[in-house]
């Protein structure tokens, strides 16, 4: 086989363990996951209601244009309809992304740690890989701007950033943004945007007139509860959608994917429980983590990371035997810490109850 000398040693994506599984492994007839970020509380009541109520004709194939969908969201932003790219999930985006800009030959810049999926579609494509240290968990765009050359094609911007959280302020992006070359594309990942609180972050959106190399992606998988549907989106300038368009499935989107997507978008009143209901969840691990003198970045997501100041594999499988999956930092490439997907009130308690306690066994606590 003449398989691409770049996939020699590559490794699939390796998402948290499922629950049936770790069910299985240690007889637990519970299990909590807050390892991938979904959404405790699930999705809109107006979606689960659709999905019992309305039938499709599953022998059709779905709108390969997302028009129902896409006249929601650009209603919703106030863009064109045409600024906007569907993809299935937004890896789907981030892959459309790279077969189109990425080859040998050119460079694409990044914070680390950040989203995997960024480096990983990069070298499938042969592109030259130039990861940025962050700092305290923060992209450090000083030293990203200075990577940038005349072989730069894409620069990758999380925020707030997966797996530390830290968001970064308008002043600061805003001045990263004017150093960057027009013909550089820079893509905001803002899949986390619905829960940020920060007040030195302001609405994105204006970027993209400003600055017409700027493309936002989000995605419906996080606070919309509606991972299992795979959307996501990005919004840039029409020219810039025209170019990606080509590059996508025909029709990558289901119609059940983008009617369930539709009808979470019309309820904000979901949304904004959520999110009042995360601010709280945060409080109780940013109360733990100062308790006992923990490390931990001052997150805008739903999710917290923080150095646990032990072997993080053993506390990821202390605490998957007692019924609780989270992410370790080993597989993220923070060794040490652990992120965890910010849960019900009532979740959160019990797993930072036996966080303790496995801390304690560990030897961190006395």
């Amino acid at each position: 086989m003449k398989w691409k000398q770049q996939l020699d040693g590559m490794q699939a994506y390796k998402p948290g363990k499922p629950i049936e599984e770790v069910q299985r492994e240690f007889g637990l007839q519970e299990v909590v996951k807050l390892a991938s970020n979904e959404n405790p509380f699930g999705c809109s009541p107006k979606v689960t209601a659709y999905l019992q109520d309305n039938a499709v004709n599953h022998a059709i194939y779905p709108d390969g244009y997302a028009q129902n969908l896409r006249t929601a969201v650009a209603n919703y932003l106030g863009v064109n309809e045409t600024q906007l790219l569907f993809g299935n999930g937004s890896d789907d985006i981030i892959t459309i992304l790279t077969r189109a800009l990425l080859y040998p030959g050119v460079n694409t810049i990044m914070a680390d740690p950040s989203f995997s999926q960024y480096w990983h579609n990069a070298d499938i494509e042969g592109a030259e890989v130039r990861k940025i240290p962050c700092i305290e968990g923060a992209h450090d765009l000083d030293a990203m701007a200075a990577a940038i050359d005349d072989k730069t094609s894409i620069v990758w911007v999380c925020s707030p950033n997966n797996p530390t959280g830290v968001v970064i302020a308008d002043t600061d992006l805003r001045a990263f943004l004017a150093k960057v070359p027009s013909d550089v594309l820079v893509v905001l990942d803002e899949a986390y945007i619905e829960y940020v609180t920060h007040p030195d972050h302001l609405d994105t959106l204006p970027l993209i007139e400003k600055y017409p190399n700027v493309l936002l992606m989000r995605t419906f998988s996080k606070a919309y509860g509606l991972a299992s549907f795979r959307v996501g989106y990005a919004i840039g300038q029409p020219e810039i959608i025209a170019k990606l368009d080509p590059v996508r499935a025909p029709f990558n989107n289901t119609i059940l994917s983008q009617a369930a997507a539709a009808i979470a978008l019309s309820d904000q009143d979901f949304i904004e429980a959520c999110c009042e209901a995360n601010e709280k969840g945060k409080k109780q691990y940013v109360e733990f983590c100062e308790k006992h003198n923990l490390t931990y970045y001052p997150s805008d997501t739903n999710f917290i990371f923080f150095n646990t100041n032990a072997d993080s594999d053993v506390v990821f499988h202390e605490l998957m035997k007692r019924g609780f999956i989270i992410r370790s930092g080993n597989a993220l490439g923070s060794p040490g810490f652990i992120r965890v997907t910010i849960g019900t009130e009532a979740q959160n308690e019990a797993l930072l109850g036996h966080l303790e306690t496995v801390l304690k066994e560990q030897g961190v606590f006395a």
